[in-house]
């Protein structure tokens, strides 16, 4: 068995493939029928939007557990966690204890907050753009003092405090966020592990151009390699039998192709690019359908795997 206080599921340094979802109440059967087919086809992980105001949608850490408990092989996380409306000292509890559960298969993902009119609606006091990303920071630094063992902590920072809490015996997941504006990129290159670029933005954009430098600088200037803050891309795309005459629009955004087109993409985009990970979305930015998915995990993720391989040997 593995340890959890030592090793997690994922890879550090492997490139990982996975789907998102927006899933509501009634999609459950739907949903544990692509998580089994991404087990299945080795897959590494899977995604649940976190937004707690909407009545219809799936907890995302409620259905984490449960899908992972119904899994071998997958790790799950929610894209991205709504950290206004989960204080981060029960945040560490929940994710360390998925992580022992399930022998290190969860990530834990983390935003600041992006809708606060309804996050306020839910009893939560509004901070602004500024002071909710010094609590992300907080936060993040929190949920790593509060795991891995050691004394108890007292942490006494702007927005978030414990006094005297034992830590978790299990070491913290690896953390990716969903960072948009600089000062929130500044905060990833500083304390996590992976990057999720906002707005779908994938290795070509302007936005993810003018983004990734802030990390990196972010994490220099604390003594890190800026290579240890991993991107991975939410990439909503369609995959067609035959290849698309343009595999972008007008605006550079990628719409997709065949089997071949999205390889040849993918695999520029690690190697070339530094692409550390790809979550499949559907065309318009929802859950795949069940064909696309089992065409991504069977054809498009291996494929990429062994080209990657190929070239790095």
């Amino acid at each position: 068995m593995a340890t959890p206080t030592t090793q997690t599921a994922l890879s550090a340094r492997d490139v990982v493939f996975g789907f998102g979802a927006h899933s509501v109440i009634g999609d459950t059967p739907v949903l544990l029928d692509m998580a089994q087919l991404a087990d299945r086809e080795r897959l590494d992980l899977f995604s649940l939007s976190d937004h707690p105001y909407v009545g219809e949608r799936l907890d995302a850490y409620a259905t984490v557990g449960f899908v992972i408990g119904r899994t071998r092989h997958l790790a799950g996380f929610a894209n991205v966690s709504n950290l206004p409306t989960r204080p981060p000292a029960m945040l560490a509890r929940t994710v360390t204890t998925l992580s022992a559960l399930s022998e290190g298969r969860v990530v834990l993902g983390m935003g600041a907050g992006g809708l606060w009119d309804r996050i306020a609606d839910m009893g939560v006091e509004p901070l602004t753009p500024a002071q909710a990303v010094e609590a992300f920071e907080e936060a993040i630094v929190l949920v790593g003092k509060l795991s891995g063992g050691g004394p108890p902590v007292t942490f006494k920072g702007h927005h978030y405090r414990v006094e005297q809490i034992e830590p978790s015996p299990v070491a913290a997941p690896m953390v990716w966020t969903g960072s948009v504006g600089r000062k929130s990129l500044a905060a990833t290159g500083r304390v996590a592990d992976g990057w999720i670029p906002g707005h779908a933005a994938d290795w070509v954009s302007a936005r993810y151009r003018a983004s990734r430098p802030v990390v990196d600088e972010a994490a220099r200037s604390v003594g890190r390699d800026p290579r240890e803050v991993r991107t991975v891309f939410n990439l909503p795309g369609r995959i067609t039998e035959r290849p698309l005459a343009r595999t972008r629009d007008a605006d550079g955004r990628w719409i997709g192709g065949s089997v071949a087109q999205w390889t040849e993409e993918l695999t520029a985009a690690v190697l070339e690019h530094g692409a550390a990970g790809f979550m499949l979305f559907s065309p318009r930015g929802g859950t795949p359908d069940l064909g696309s998915l089992a065409v991504w995990a069977a054809e498009i993720a291996p494929a990429v795997r062994a080209a990657v391989a190929g070239r790095t040997r």
